[in-house]
């Protein structure tokens, strides 16, 4: 794929730009590595034939299903999965991905909505918020993502949902910074949702996924080695060099030394 600055990208990773779209952040790894060509799409006609869609984080997840309904989203998304492709949901994608949507105590709209149902469990909205750090493990995820059992995860929660399934077990062992340990996410096949905002941060898995989707177009995967901590201290170097060389530092040494004097 082309980007915008003209660089060819050996993969194509498509995020849908959903009306009530949030944490952006979670995308920026992705975005920064050598090997994708990250696209925010909001429409059928742009998505194209990538090699992997991105459900992302939502301030209204029923709003946004119905929009993907809607708009003829859903159904790309459904074709996309049906032909091996990967397709991943992060916090309120990953609630869209399930069969079904309930919402008792009407946190976003009330009723309850059929999901996209690529992932065999139901999502429930609950009144409490939860907000916190986590730090885990992949342990049982299956088919194509299953190379990525055992790579360390850290992000956080902020969501209002509660996501179970009968037929599926949980794909991350996470524990929160109050110290419960409970199960996230869920796999299918192709298909993979998680609640962890900032999961795509772990080297170790974005550099595991990049290697998936190489392998699947039949390219090299050892290309797909990328030190994302290692490419974000050069962006800091490069950023305290620009500080340094437009502001008198010495003086704002002094400053923080002795204090402005009136």
């Amino acid at each position: 794929r082309l980007d915008a600055g003209k660089t060819v990208h050996p993969l194509d990773a498509a995020i849908l730009r959903l009306p009530h779209i949030s944490n952006f952040t979670d995308f920026m790894p992705l975005e920064q590595h050598p090997l994708l060509g990250v696209r925010y799409v909001e429409s059928t006609r742009g998505l194209g034939a990538p090699d992997c869609i991105i459900l992302p984080g939502t301030k209204n997840t029923l709003g946004d299903l119905k929009w993907m309904r809607e708009s003829g989203m859903e159904s790309a998304v459904k074709k996309h999965a049906a032909a091996g492709k990967p397709v991943i949901g992060i916090c309120g994608g990953y609630q869209m991905l399930c069969r079904k949507l309930s919402d008792p105590h009407q946190v976003e709209e009330g009723g309850e909505m059929t999901g996209i149902g690529l992932l065999d469990a139901e999502t429930v909205f609950e009144t409490r918020k939860q907000r916190t750090r986590v730090t885990g493990t992949v342990q049982r995820l299956e088919g194509i993502f299953a190379p990525l059992n055992g790579v360390s995860v850290e992000g956080y929660e902020i969501h209002m949902g509660r996501t179970v399934s009968s037929s599926l077990e949980p794909a991350i062992s996470l524990a929160r910074e109050e110290g419960d340990v409970h199960g996230d996410g869920l796999t299918d096949g192709n298909v993979f949702g998680s609640y962890v905002h900032g999961i795509f941060d772990s080297d170790e898995l974005l550099s595991g996924l990049t290697r998936i989707l190489m392998r699947m177009k039949g390219l090299e995967e050892e290309a797909a080695v990328f030190d994302l901590a290692a490419h974000k201290q050069r962006e800091y170097d490069r950023l305290a060099d620009l500080i340094r060389s437009s502001l008198d530092m010495q003086q704002i040494y002094n400053i923080l030394d002795k204090g402005i004097q009136g």
